[in-house]
C-alpha cells in the first residue's frame, strides 16, 4: 500500500516538469503527506494545471464522506471492477505527483519506517483515481486514491505491495486513454531500481512535516539490511 509520501520540490520545478501551470493554491510542500491532506494531482480533466485534492476518495454516490478514509489506495488489479472505483477509472484519472514515498519494513516486532525515491530524488507520477463529491450544503470536494500493485524488485524486502509508479513516457497514457486493457497494461512495478533507507519514526505522526523526516535515520551507514 502507500499510506504516505513526500512532495518537497519548489512548484515551479514542479510546473516544469509536468508542463502545467501551478494551480494548486496555496501550494504547500509536504515531507510527510498524510492521507486527509490536501495534496498535488493533475486531472485527465485539466492535464495542464496543477490542483490540490484530498488524498482519500470518496464516491460521488456516499453517503457519509468517512469512506474516504478507507480508500487512500486501489489495487490495480480490481479498481475497474470494485463499485468505489469503476466510474473513475474508466473517466477520472490523475497523476499523483511525488517525489518519495515511506514504507514499513518488519524486524521482528518492530517497524521500521523507510523512505523510498528515484535516483537523485527526481520528481514522479503515481497513477491516481479521483472523484468530486458534493456535502449536503451542494459544495464540491475533490478526492483522490492512489494505485497499487505488486512490488518491484526493490521493494520486495520490504512490502508485498507498492505505489504504481508510471514511466514518464506512460503519464499522458495514463490520462488520455479510454481502452481499459492499454491501462490495465501500464499499472505494473515500476521496470527500473528505486533507492531507499530507513527513516526516523517520526514520520509515524502525521503531525510531523519537516525536512528531519526524509533524512536518514541516526546511525544509517548505507547498508540497508
Amino acid at each position: 500500500m502507500c499510506g504516505r509520501f513526500s512532495l518537497t520540490k519548489e512548484e515551479q520545478a514542479i510546473n516544469n516538469r509536468f508542463q502545467t501551470s501551478g494551480g494548486a493554491i496555496p501550494y504547500i510542500p509536504r515531507f510527510n503527506g498524510a492521507p486527509g491532506q490536501d495534496q498535488v494531482v493533475v486531472t485527465n480533466k485539466e492535464p495542464g494545471k496543477l490542483s490540490s485534492f484530498r488524498w482519500g476518495l470518496i464516491p460521488f454516490w456516499a453517503n457519509d464522506p468517512a469512506i474516504g478514509n478507507k480508500l487512500i489506495n486501489a489495487k490495480s488489479e480490481t479498481a475497474g471492477k470494485k463499485p468505489s472505483f469503476r466510474e473513475a477509472f474508466k473517466k477520472r484519472r490523475c497523476l499523483v505527483i511525488s517525489d518519495g514515498f515511506f514504507e514499513w519494513k518488519k524486524w521482528g516486532k518492530d517497524k521500521v519506517p523507510h523512505y523510498i525515491m528515484l535516483p537523485d530524488h527526481q520528481l514522479f507520477a503515481m497513477a491516481g483515481l479521483w472523484e468530486t463529491w458534493k456535502n449536503d450544503e451542494g459544495e464540491p470536494i475533490h478526492t483522490f486514491t492512489i494505485l497499487t500493485t505488486e512490488p518491484n524488485e526493490t521493494m520486495q524486502s520490504i512490502h508485498h505491495r507498492m505505489p504504481v509508479i508510471l514511466p514518464e513516457k506512460e503519464e499522458k497514457l495514463w490520462l488520455e486513454s479510454d481502452d481499459p486493457k492499454e491501462l490495465q497494461s501500464i499499472m505494473k512495478p515500476y521496470p527500473e531500481r528505486l533507492d531507499l533507507y530507513p527513516v526516523s519514526k517520526l514520520v509515524n505522526s502525521p503531525r510531523n512535516d519537516t525536512p528531519e523526516i526524509i533524512q536518514p535515520a541516526q546511525g544509517y551507514s548505507g547498508s540497508l539490511f
